[in-house]
């Protein structure tokens, strides 16, 4: 599932079109493994998805003189876009081969990549499905705990799970760019622990004016231009 969020302020999740819509366009690929006998459950692989990001964005290659951090800039540069695939077999095992790097949770297994430009996908990539991810959670995940960092997800807006995954995968990297160093390498540190919840709506409507960040999608698929889709609550943001 394609997704491109935006943001208020200047950024590069604005809705508005602006010269990072002239710059050449990339892609962060993340495919989620989802085997028919043993699929991963929706909670698990969004959250799964979400370190992913934090992941990569965190690893040594994509900072400084690393092997991916001219494609991670070029990225971050443009619009940020994120699909999700799914794949499942020889497709995994395919993908696996790439260069990037896996997470795993609970359930959940997904394979992040550095950006690829939005028309130059790897072949085994680019075959690997993208609509109809679709993930049910057998019970409803637990209540976060006060000090974990949560991913606040809309009540009032309806995804697939790979449109979730990615929404989630903006939430967390939005909160990355908010936090000191000091704090990155913590949570880094500690491999990223994380929640993803639903509001309930009264507590969304405060969330969505708490100051901390948000995520408003392009539009591009699914959901309506400018729709709030996530809010990240990193107790170090509060």
């Amino acid at each position: 599932m394609t997704s491109d969020p935006a943001a208020p302020g200047d950024s590069p999740f604005r809705a508005e079109r602006s010269a990072r819509d002239e710059a050449p366009q990339y892609v962060l690929p993340l495919v989620v493994r989802v085997e028919k006998a043993a699929p991963p459950t929706r909670t698990d692989a969004l959250e799964t998805a979400a370190r992913a990001v934090l992941t990569l964005l965190g690893d040594e290659r994509s900072v400084a003189d690393g092997a991916w951090a001219r494609a991670v800039r070029d990225w971050e540069d443009a619009r940020i876009r994120k699909v999700v695939r799914r794949a499942r077999g020889a497709e995994w095992r395919r993908a696996e081969a790439l260069p990037g790097i896996t997470v795993t949770g609970k359930s959940a297994e997904v394979r992040v990549f550095p950006p690829v430009p939005l028309d130059g996908w790897p072949k085994d990539l680019a075959k690997l499905q993208v609509s109809g991810t679709e993930l049910d959670d057998p019970e409803p995940p637990v209540d976060a705990g006060p000090a974990a960092p949560v991913l606040w997800l809309s009540p009032d807006v309806t995804m697939s799970a790979g449109k979730a995954m990615a929404q989630a995968g903006h939430g967390a990297q939005l909160a990355w760019w908010e936090l000191s160093d000091e704090d990155r390498t913590a949570w880094r540190a500690a491999g990223f622990p994380l929640a993803v919840r639903t509001a309930a709506p009264a507590r969304w409507a405060e969330l969505t004016r708490s100051g901390l960040p948000l995520v408003r999608d392009a539009g591009f698929t699914e959901i309506a231009p400018g729709s709030c889709t996530v809010v990240a609550d990193h107790p170090a943001l509060r």
